[in-house]
């Protein structure tokens, strides 16, 4: 479907277009391949880059499959039916929310360095990710953003799992997508080359968006 993140993000951008050099309004990426697609989403709309961290909880046995997430306070969201269907046990949840609060904060401090803490009240955020499967780690997103008193909360994605869109369109102000397979799988799936960003593309990246939106 897609060349690669590049790709999808610059035709993200097209449908974005609106939101060109808007005011008061900010690009967040969700680590690490999310960033690709919001530094495309970004450049091409003169708009800031920043980041928003939120961390997926895997299933035992399968890291992949999202059963809960963690947003960047540390609060808690949980497919329930998920967690009872696996027999999910607690101290199994208690040591996966505390790894993932301290690889959210790992990730903030690394990526972000010097930038000023994120100011988002009364600001349109456009949150972007490379695919949302379940929408457990976009969710988490959307809570951070909405603590931070954004105004308005877009959600902009290449792809979205069809069962999934209904429950980002309740807590999202807006969804921003290119396609929503019925049948979806892995994110992967949907990329020619996807291959895994490393923290130095990241942090590449958000240096050389530094000047977006000035």
């Amino acid at each position: 479907m897609f060349k690669d993140r590049n790709e999808a993000g610059e035709k993200l951008a097209q449908k974005l277009n609106n939101f060109r050099e808007a005011k008061d309004t900010i690009v967040l990426a969700l680590p690490r391949g999310g960033v690709i697609i919001g530094y495309e989403i970004a450049k091409a709309l003169d708009l800031p880059l920043d980041l928003i961290v939120s961390r997926k909880i895997g299933a035992p046995f399968n890291e992949e499959y999202a059963i809960g997430a963690v947003t960047e306070n540390g609060e808690t969201i949980f497919d329930e039916e998920a967690v009872e269907a696996l027999s999910v046990t607690k101290d199994y949840l208690e040591k996966k929310i505390i790894e993932q609060k301290n690889e959210a904060a790992r990730r903030l401090a690394e990526y972000r360095k010097s930038r000023a803490r994120l100011e988002l009240e009364n600001k349109k955020v456009i949150i972007v990710d490379d695919g949302i499967a379940t929408g457990l780690t976009m969710r988490a997103a959307i809570k951070s953003a909405r603590d931070k008193k954004a105004k308005e909360i877009i959600v902009a994605s290449p792809v979205i799992a069809k069962e999934t869109m209904a429950i980002i369109n309740e807590e999202a102000d807006f969804v921003v997508f290119l396609e929503t397979p019925f049948y979806f799988g892995a994110v992967g799936s949907f990329y020619e080359n996807f291959g895994q960003t490393t923290d130095k593309e990241v942090i590449e990246l958000m240096k050389k968006s530094e000047n977006f939106g000035k």
